[in-house]
Parts: structure tokens; sequence; C-alpha cells
């Protein structure tokens, strides 16, 4: 076992997946020599060279339709986002093509490509660089949406998501880049996609969210096991397919649930998954279903995003809420 941090895992998944299957390309906006901007890239120019490691213009969808061509040639290309905030520049790519193709092509061709970005708050990146918006790649048939929570899910799943063979959108919250180390195997592995994780047990609450608010939601529920509250908490590690079954069994067992998540109300999708649990456990429910997320307003400057977003007393506030209603 090694003590990675995630920006660490990921760059091993890179390179092992590399090395183990040829096809595998990485690209986008100075991913090459310079290692990316988040240097998750590092290395992997000098081990295989320009033809398999390469920088792009700055042009998103200059990006995603060599993305799209190479896959449709056979090869398992890694594109890289730079920052997702500008994903709507590469839209039709994504959306209209990619998510597409296996339908179109009657299940004959697959497109096994794999959208890398970093999104998420809370490090003061400037306008446009932090936004949650997995929401409305999750709202779009044909795509898979990962966001790990650790280290560890964070090399297993990219391993997963480069060896699917359908496209999928793989999200890295920027806070977890660095904040913490965690025991990751040096082999080879994987974790199956659509797949949640109970990250903590526990009795009296259920707590579903994704990305750094499962950090927020594990310090909430540790704050709260002192006052006699078992929370479990429930990382879903795929936002596009979730797995509906793993959070129903935890609300059919504690009765209560709250859903937590870094973007907008209005966005992400919290909103889905409240609405399928009301449909299928609305019997084992004995309060309404907690909801903390952001404002429905613009992603705010660098100097206010910490009042913005979503923290582990507003979850803390929210559980005490739904336990003693």
């Amino acid at each position: 076992m090694a003590n990675l941090t995630m920006i660490q895992a990921i760059t091993e998944a890179l390179d092992q997946e590399m090395a183990r299957d040829e096809k595998v390309l990485v690209f986008g906006e100075d991913v090459g020599k310079n290692g990316g901007v988040f240097r998750a890239t590092q290395g992997l120019f000098d081990k295989y060279g320009e033809d398999r490691v390469s920088d792009t213009p700055l042009a998103e969808s200059g990006i995603g339709g060599m993305a799209f061509g190479l896959a449709v040639q056979g090869f398992r290309p890694v594109m890289e986002i730079q920052f997702f905030g500008f994903v709507f520049e590469v839209m039709d790519s994504i959306v209209g093509q990619m998510a597409r193709t296996s339908y179109r092509m009657g299940g004959k061709m697959h497109l096994p490509a794999v959208v890398r970005s970093p999104f998420g708050g809370g490090v003061h990146t400037p306008e446009m660089h932090a936004d949650s918006l997995e929401g409305l790649m999750a709202q779009s048939p044909g795509l898979k949406v990962v966001i790990p929570s650790n280290p560890y899910d964070a090399k297993g799943l990219l391993t997963s998501a480069i060896r699917d063979e359908d496209p999928v959108v793989f999200l890295e919250h920027m806070k977890l880049y660095r904040s913490f180390r965690d025991e990751v195997p040096e082999e080879q592995y994987t974790v199956p996609l659509g797949k949640a994780a109970v990250a903590k047990e526990g009795t009296d609450v259920t707590v579903v969210a994704y990305g750094y608010m499962v950090r927020e939601a594990l310090k909430a529920a540790e704050q709260l096991e002192k006052d006699g509250v078992s929370v479990e908490v429930i990382d879903l590690r795929t936002v596009s397919p979730i797995d509906y079954e793993t959070v129903v069994a935890s609300v059919e067992k504690t009765g209560r649930m709250v859903m937590v998540q870094e973007a907008q109300r209005m966005a992400g999708v919290g909103n889905t998954v409240i609405s399928e649990v009301s449909q299928r456990a609305i019997l084992s429910l004995e309060a309404p279903i907690g909801f903390v997320t952001a404002p429905d307003t613009v992603y705010p400057f660098g100097q206010a995003e910490n009042t913005w977003l979503p923290n582990a007393k507003d979850i803390t506030d929210s559980i005490k809420e739904t336990v003693e209603f």
C-alpha cells in the first residue's frame, strides 16, 4: 500500500492504464511536458512520448472533436478540460455526439472516451473555474458521470472509466487533490461505476453526498456522534447512473435522510435523488428529507465563497432538524 494524495492516485491510474493498453491516449491543454495545471499528468510525457501524451490548443471544442474521432477509430482517449466551467465550449462533442453514438449505431459501435476535469470551490479560483456542472452531464442520457471523494476511489474509478466501452465524465474536486492522503494499492484495481459506498455506518439518519461534500458530511457525522446521533453517510461516487438500491436500503434502515451537494439547489443531482427516494421509500420516511446546498446564485468571487459554500455546520443543522422532526 502507498499513502497517496488524490492527484497522485489519478496520475498512477493514468500511468498504469497507458502501460497496459497502448490505445490509451492523454491530451489537453498543458498536459504534456508541463504535466497539467495540477500536475495530474506529470511524468507521462517523458515516459510515453508526444504521440500518446500531447498538448492541444486552447480550444475545448477541438479537444472534444479529437476525442470523438479517436474513439470512433478504436482508441481510448482521455481528454482533459482544464476546468469544468469551460465545458460549454465542448457540449456538442460530449452531449451531441459521444453520448449518442451507441444508440445511433444500434449498439454496434461504442465510444470509449473519458472526459477528465477539475471542478469545485473552496480554493479561491477565478470566475468560471469552480462551478459544479455535474447536473448538466447527469441529465444527458448516454453519459456516465463519476465524482470520487478520496484517493482510493479515484484510482479505481478512473481505471474503470478508461476501460469502460462508453463515454465517462470524470470530475475531480480541486479541494480534494492534496488535502489528505489515503492508503492506495500499488497494483491495478477497479472500483465499479454506478455503485455507491457506505462511507460510514449509522442508524438514525442517512446523509447522501458526493465529491468534497462527503468529507463535510463525515465531519458532521463525527460531531453528532458526540451528541448521541448515529449518522450513516452514503457516498454516491457515480452520479449517473445513481445507485438507488444502496440509498434506499439505508433510508429504510434509518427512516430519515439529508441530501448534500455543493451545487446550487436548482442544480446538481440532489433533486433527482430526493424525488426517487420519495417515490421508492415514502413509507419508510419518518420526516421530510433535508436538502443542504449552495444558494441559487451565480458562483461568487473568491472573497465570498466560504460564506456561499455549504459546510459541516449546515449539514449538522439539517440533520438535527430532520432527527428532531
